[in-house]
């Protein structure tokens, strides 16, 4: 029930003081004039007339009140409500005709405001075909991005700089679905989406290592730089992953050119194992041509035990011989391939030698704090590498110097002698025993709180090359050296063929390249601003805890303002217990729908996941958050990011009205219910719903979630408790 208005409770209790004065007042002149006999007569008949007198008072007080209330309604209610029925026809994108019940000034007022807003419209409308008219070739480039996406056999995910998703493919939802060894619930939606964090999937700094390097292309003049890695999921799975950066259009500075990036992904997985495969056959073949090997040898030193003698015992001698040893050449051949095929199946990318310096001298000084120059520098030379593990093993090598022998000071050289790239990672002369060196080539690598399974040998063998440590008794100075295969010139690409067309089309026009997680804290980010999960639950009643539960939970995401309908999540839940027949035809959930649907412990980190990074909505959030928060202990969960009410805002946005049910709402805004009372539609209409209640927020100088926040728990509603 609505809450009556406080100026009409004060008018009445005003009016109720005054009569009562007034009475007071006329009683105390009438008997001022009378003597003092007359007086004590009037008192006397008087006494016994007093309720009467009081129950005619009050009931003329009922009356007045009575009266009060319509003529406010009328009178001072009407305007209000027009304001606010005002606002929301400012605030839609279609105005419907204003249901207004005032007097005959606010209605014929509320009808000139319809008309006014229906020009408005017809404006719009006119102002968009225009537009649109004007768009139609960038719809046309747009509708082609969107089937060239469809249609790419490999998943393609567009992130910006904070790995926030922008853009991804059918291809990329249906692998992300593959790469975590938790179970998928409804449909994989917790583990993709638009405004969702890549990091999610990847290592933060396997990508920024990967960023760093493109970077220091851009520095260097590169026209399209990109780089690759390989990757292992939490399911145990190898991707392959090629970055192309996203640059910012008509800028000169490379240190801000980038505004994002564009992720390949392709699972090597099963190719691996093939590969794995083929490695064992060969050396079980090769286990077996040894032992054939042996065989003949001993036959050999039969025959040279039996009694052939002169040029038939010479002649079976010299074909032994000439056997086994093109046996052994085959077997030496097939082991060294094979060998070679293990240490390679890492893909390893061309790369400018001195980018790669450059960036681990970044990195070496900012994990070890200490300075590292470099000399010898061979600008020209490029590397066939796989960079992340390669700066991993310089870091790693350096850090065991400085914590393990004080070295104050490194240096890093690079040259090119025989054909064969030179790597050198120099210091002051310290004594080190050899076996020093190879428990550090043998050790997993582990640098502060990153590590890696990867050892410094396993780096050395993946890129087929060799690590040699040394010193240089003259200069007093010591150095690992990294021999590493060398790319020749003539085998890169064409400069010209790397070239910016002029007539590239304008894909990157998202407005989420703009944003940034480092700009102030959540609470006074701008609503606009912030990623929401739109939630509801179905339940098996109205009391949480009295032991209802949760029956089905479905929910959307808004982005920068839009309502992304195809990233839903909707999961029927086994509550453990009967669902109460008067309930089946509020939700239409049976019994038989939800036999052998998963649990709610299954089913919440499911949805945890899928709100991760976001400020949840509800519609009575207290009612929903209650049933969730009942099960914190159960799955070692908490939802503890913000959560806006749109039952709560509605009532403050829209203080005279007198009903803020979701249907009634709904009704105002013009929003179209389907799936009423099912979870997933329930949360579709109240994202409609929050959508357009931010403009009238923001209208009433309510423009950051903090504000949003204090806004609601000001309101009556925000007493309700569950």
């Amino acid at each position: 029930m609505k809450p009556i208005d406080r100026r009409l409770l004060l008018a009445i209790v005003v009016i109720g003081l005054a009569t009562i004065v007034w009475l007071a007042l006329t009683m105390g002149l009438i008997t001022s004039t009378l003597a003092p006999e007359q007086r004590a007569l009037i008192t006397e008949q008087l006494a016994p007339r007093l309720a009467l007198i009081g129950l005619t008072w009050g009931m003329g007080l009922v009356l007045i009140a009575a009266t009060l209330r319509w003529l406010f309604r009328r009178y001072a209610s009407a305007p209000a409500r027009l304001l606010e029925q005002t606002r929301v026809l400012l605030a839609a994108d279609q105005a419907a005709p204003m249901q207004h019940q005032g007097t005959q000034e606010t209605q014929e007022l509320a009808q000139v405001v319809f008309q006014l807003a229906s020009q408005r419209d017809q404006l719009r409308h006119e102002m968009a075909s225009q537009v649109a008219q004007a768009s139609l070739g960038i719809q046309q480039e747009k509708d082609r991005l969107a089937a060239l996406m469809a249609e790419l056999t490999q998943s393609v995910v567009v992130c910006n700089l904070d790995g926030r998703i922008l853009l991804y493919n059918n291809r990329a939802r249906l692998q992300f679905r593959t790469l975590s060894n938790v179970p998928a619930l409804a449909g994989g939606a917790e583990l993709v989406g638009i405004g969702r964090s890549i990091y999610a999937v990847f290592d933060r700094a396997l990508v920024a290592h990967a960023i760093d390097s493109i970077q220091q292309r851009l520095l260097r003049g590169a026209a399209n730089p990109s780089a690759q890695f390989v990757t292992s999921t939490t399911a145990g799975q190898l991707l392959k992953v090629q970055m192309a950066p996203v640059r910012t259009s008509n800028t000169d500075d490379a240190n801000n050119a980038l505004s994002g990036f564009v992720l390949m992904l392709d699972n090597v997985t099963r190719a691996f194992e093939e590969e794995k495969r083929r490695d064992q056959m060969l050396h079980t073949l090769t286990q077996g041509c040894r032992a054939s090997l042996a065989g003949m040898k001993t036959a050999l030193a039969t025959l040279e035990a039996s009694e052939l003698t002169g040029e038939p015992r010479s002649r079976q001698r010299q074909i032994l011989h000439d056997e086994m040893n093109s046996m052994a050449q085959r077997i030496t051949d097939l082991d060294k391939q094979a060998s070679h095929s293990q240490s390679t199946r890492w893909p390893l990318e061309e790369m400018l030698g001195a980018d790669m310096l450059l960036v681990a001298q970044q990195r070496i000084q900012k994990h070890c704090q200490r300075t590292v120059s470099l000399e010898q520098l061979d600008d020209s030379l490029w590397l066939r590498v796989d960079s992340y593990s390669l700066i991993q093993a310089l870091v790693y090598l350096s850090a065991r110097l400085v914590d393990e022998f004080d070295v104050r000071f490194l240096r890093l050289r690079l040259f090119s002698e025989n054909g064969v790239a030179k790597l050198d990672l120099i210091w002051t002369d310290q004594v080190m025993s050899t076996e020093t060196v190879m428990i550090w080539q043998m050790d997993s690598m582990q640098m502060g709180a990153e590590s890696t399974r990867l050892s410094v040998r396993d780096v050395v063998e993946r890129h087929g090359g060799e690590l040699i440590f040394a010193r240089e008794r003259v200069r007093h100075e010591a150095f690992f050296r990294f021999a590493l295969p060398q790319v020749n010139v003539q085998d890169l690409p064409e400069t010209a063929t790397l070239g910016h067309s002029n007539s590239r089309p304008e894909y990157y026009d998202f407005d989420l390249f703009q944003s940034t997680d480092q700009t102030s804290a959540l609470d006074d980010r701008r609503l606009s601003e912030l990623a929401y999960t739109v939630f509801d639950t179905e339940t098996t009643g109205l009391n949480p805890s009295e032991g209802d539960e949760i029956i089905q939970i479905g929910a959307t995401r808004c982005v920068n303002g839009k309502l992304l309908r195809q990233e839903s999540f909707e999961q029927l839940v086994n509550p453990g217990r009967l669902i109460p027949a008067a309930t089946i035809p509020i939700h239409g959930i049976t019994q038989e729908m939800v036999r052998g649907q998963p649990r709610i412990t299954e089913v919440l980190p499911a949805f945890h996941r899928f709100a991760s990074d976001t400020v949840l909505v509800a519609h009575n959030a207290a009612f929903d958050m209650k049933f969730l928060q009942l099960q914190e202990a159960a799955t070692d969960l908490k939802f503890d990011q913000p959560v806006l009410d749109t039952l709560l805002l509605s009532a403050v946005v829209h203080p005279a009205q007198e009903s803020h049910r979701l249907e009634a709402i709904a009704e105002r805004f013009n929003i179209t219910v389907l799936g009423r009372h099912t979870a997933l539609g329930d949360a579709l209409v109240t994202a409609e719903v929050w959508l357009r209640l931010i403009p009238l927020l923001q209208a009433m100088g309510i423009h950051t979630l903090r504000q949003a926040r204090e806004a609601a728990q000001s309101t009556y509603y925000a007493r309700l408790k569950y």
